[in-house]
C-alpha cells in the first residue's frame, strides 16, 4: 500500500505547467477487468448528466496523493498542438531500447526523463510551449527508424509507442489517453517514479525542473531535411518479409484508426454492397496482421473473393 503523500499548490502548477494541455481527462475502472486483470481508463464524466468533467486543480492533487490516477490526452483539438510526447516501451528489452533512443535523444541536444513503468518504462521530452503534434511525432519516429528499434504495429508485434498516437484530431476526437505520472498504478498498486530523482514528490519536481524543455523552433530545426509535410499516420505499415504468394490484408485495406490492438478498417466485402459506410466493421491484429474479421458477418472468403484474390479451396480430408 503507498504512503499517504501531500502534494502542496506549488506542485499542482508546476503539474498543470508541465503535462496538462487540455481539460478532458480519463480515470481507470474501479475494479480490474475478470478476464484480463487491467484497469482500462474511460473519460471521466458527471455522473448525473453525462457530461464531460474538465480536469482541476483539486483533481490534480488527489492525483498526486494518490487517491486517483488520472489520464491525460497529448493533443489540443483547437491548436493541434501537444506539450510533450512520450515513448512507451513494455516488452523484453524495452529499457535498453529507450537508452538507446535516449542517447539519441542527447545527441540531438534534446533532454528526456525516463520514467518507470509495471513492464518496461516510459520516456517523456517535454516543449516548452505546445508544438505540432505531426511534427513531435515525426522526429521521434525518424529517430527510432535511424536507430532501428521495433515500433509496434510497423512490422513488429513489440516495440515502441508513440504518444500522442494521432498526428492531429478530428472535431469531437480525444486521441489516446496516458497514464499521468507522479501517481499510482491502480494495476501494480505503487508509484513508478522518475530516474535521477529521489522517491519523494518534492525531489521529482525538482528533478522536472533541471529537465530542459525543447522549444518549438529547436524542433523545427531539428527537421530541417525530413517529410515533414507527409503524415506520420501515413506512413505505410511495414510488414515482415514474406513469399510472394501470401495473402496479407494490409497490401489491400487502409485502416483508418487503431483500437486497441486492432487496426479497424472499411470490410471489403461490405464495401462491394455499398455497406460500412462508416468504415469499421473489419478488425485487424496489429500484432498478427493474418488475424482479420468482418463484425457484420463476412467470411474470409467473401473478403477475398471482393479483394480480387480468392481464398483457395480446401481440400477435403
Amino acid at each position: 500500500m503507498e504512503p499517504k503523500l501531500t502534494a502542496t499548490a506549488d506542485m499542482v502548477r508546476q503539474f498543470h505547467d508541465l503535462f496538462v494541455n487540455r481539460r478532458a481527462y480519463t480515470l481507470p475502472s474501479m475494479r480490474p477487468h475478470p478476464e484480463s486483470g487491467r484497469h482500462y481508463y474511460f473519460r471521466s464524466v458527471d455522473r448525473t448528466t453525462g457530461r464531460p468533467l474538465g480536469l482541476t486543480a483539486d483533481v490534480i492533487r488527489q492525483h498526486l496523493e494518490g487517491e486517483i490516477t488520472i489520464g491525460l490526452y497529448a493533443i489540443n483539438p483547437e491548436s493541434q498542438r501537444s506539450k510533450w510526447v512520450v515513448i512507451d516501451a513494455d516488452y523484453r528489452t524495452a529499457l535498453e531500447d529507450l537508452l538507446r533512443l535516449e542517447v539519441g535523444l542527447n545527441h540531438d541536444g534534446v533532454e528526456a526523463a525516463l520514467e518507470k513503468s509495471k513492464r518496461g518504462a516510459h520516456l517523456w521530452v517535454l516543449f516548452r510551449e505546445p508544438v505540432l503534434a505531426r511534427e513531435a511525432r515525426l522526429y521521434v519516429l525518424d529517430l527510432a527508424a535511424s536507430l532501428e528499434l521495433p515500433v509496434k504495429g510497423a512490422g513488429a508485434a513489440d516495440g515502441i509507442e508513440v504518444f500522442p498516437r494521432q498526428d492531429e484530431l478530428k472535431p469531437g476526437e480525444f486521441g489516446n489517453a496516458m497514464r499521468a505520472p507522479l501517481g499510482v498504478h491502480r494495476g501494480a498498486g505503487r508509484r513508478y517514479w522518475f530516474y535521477h530523482a529521489d522517491y519523494d514528490l518534492d525531489a521529482q519536481f525538482r528533478y522536472l525542473r533541471t529537465v530542459r524543455r525543447v522549444t518549438e523552433d529547436e524542433l523545427k530545426r531539428l527537421l530541417n531535411g525530413k517529410a515533414s509535410a507527409v503524415s506520420v499516420a501515413a506512413r505505410p505499415v511495414l510488414m515482415p518479409r514474406r513469399t510472394v504468394s501470401e495473402f496479407h490484408i494490409l497490401d489491400y485495406v487502409q485502416p483508418r484508426r487503431r483500437v486497441g490492438r486492432n487496426f479497424v478498417a472499411r470490410c471489403p466485402s461490405c464495401a462491394q454492397g455499398g455497406h460500412d459506410t462508416a468504415g469499421d466493421n473489419l478488425s485487424i491484429s496489429v500484432a498478427e496482421p493474418l488475424k482479420y474479421k468482418c463484425w457484420a458477418g463476412c467470411t474470409r472468403e467473401m473478403i477475398r473473393a471482393a479483394l480480387g484474390r480468392p481464398a483457395p479451396e480446401r481440400k477435403s480430408a
